[in-house]
């Protein structure tokens, strides 16, 4: 089987900086202390594919330097690099970063139509949709989880994950579905407004527990159960420290705490004597840390779709963090559709740590009512 392998080396670095995208931000990220993941996560999915016998009979198509080459070299796959240019680096703030563009990611992706079997790509969902602009549905497409938001479809549940998920398709075992390549408008989503994009449908490899879903919103006849909800759990917190984390129905209980919170940002509020204020709006991964001390306890919601608690769109609760977090002190609010699988998913990118978080957790999706969910 030949894949095609392309890096995004900016991919998710405005994650843990609270900056929710990398698109057009990459200095900024990097002045907050942002430093290049796509890289490393990638090694991770080499890393598990080559303890597959099965790997051996993978070649891959790649990109020069950062797109892949940089990477690939340091295993024993075989490769060929497609040299479409010469790729400088550049350097932010003493941070060296390949000066590559999103027209990269579409010109290989291009030239490798027609000669792999299917292209395996390292980013978020911007880079998922550079690639879908230059091969449509034509093959088959699948994304190792290096961004920040990830709503497509398409992406597999870790980069581990997605090393399995190749194996599954090389031996036949992993049947194409049609998935969905969506975006947002990242500098909106920055300010709290959410614009998502439909972009089209590719194909993609599927087997259960490897492949995510696509980021659903909480359904209208659940809005009024959810009041309730929230309504219930604020009139319950004690004095303390809270991490509060992102989407709509976390933003009900900063708004009925009375305080600005952001919509899709992590806040940190205090609770005295029933009044609440504001310490953080938009927390980075730094000023969680800052706080871990505190005892603070965490207020997050499950993306519905995706059945991600930790990992999409909050990696401002990056490992460092949730470390040093006690899991009874992580309190988990959903609408009961969004926990209807059965399961919701933790990837922090750190073994030790969501191997903590893993087994099962209480959601409440009532406010009467509490739901034991596996954790994996």
């Amino acid at each position: 089987m030949i894949a095609g392998l392309i890096i995004n080396p900016i991919a998710g670095m405005g994650g843990r900086v609270a900056l929710k995208g990398t698109d057009g931000v990459v200095e900024e990220a990097v002045k907050r202390g942002a430093r290049p993941i796509a890289e490393d996560l990638t090694r991770l999915f080499l890393h598990e594919l080559s303890h597959y016998g099965e790997s051996q009979g993978i070649r891959f198509m790649t990109g020069p330097d950062g797109l892949g080459e940089s990477v690939l070299k340091d295993f024993d796959f075989r490769y060929d690099v497609i040299r479409h240019r010469e790729v400088g680096y550049r350097e932010v703030m003493g941070v060296k970063l390949p000066d590559t563009r999103a027209e990269d990611t579409e010109e290989l992706a291009r030239r490798m139509k027609g000669d792999v079997d299917i292209l395996v790509f390292a980013g978020g969902d911007g880079t998922a949709r550079d690639v879908f602009k230059a091969v449509g549905g034509e093959l088959p497409i699948l994304g190792i989880p290096t961004g920040v938001k990830m709503f497509s479809g398409i992406f597999a549940a870790s980069p581990e994950n997605a090393a399995r998920l190749l194996v599954e398709f090389l031996l036949g075992n992993a049947r194409l579905v049609e998935r969905d390549v969506m975006d947002l408008d990242e500098n909106a989503f920055r300010h709290d407004e959410v614009r998502p994009r439909h972009y089209g449908k590719v194909l993609t490899p599927y087997t259960e527990l490897l492949l995510q879903g696509a980021k659903e919103p909480t359904k209208t006849d659940e809005a009024e159960d959810i009041e309730a909800t929230i309504e219930a759990l604020a009139d319950e917190l004690e004095d303390g420290v809270y991490f509060l984390g992102a989407g709509s129905t976390i933003k009900r209980l900063k708004d009925m705490l009375g305080i600005d919170g952001t919509l899709l940002g992590v806040d940190i509020v205090e609770v005295r004597n029933g009044k609440a204020r504001l310490l953080v709006r938009d927390a980075a991964e730094g000023d969680l840390l800052r706080f871990v001390n505190k005892r603070p306890k965490v207020i997050v919601t499950v993306i519905g779709g995706l059945n991600f608690l930790f990992g999409r769109g909050n990696q401002q609760f990056s490992a460092e963090v949730l470390r040093n977090i006690p899991k009874e002190n992580i309190i988990v609010v959903a609408a009961p559709s969004k926990v209807r699988d059965g399961f919701i998913r933790v990837y922090t990118g750190d073994s030790e740590v969501d191997e903590k978080l893993r087994g099962y957790i209480k959601v409440r999706v009532s406010p009467w009512m509490e739901r034991m969910v596996k954790v994996v």
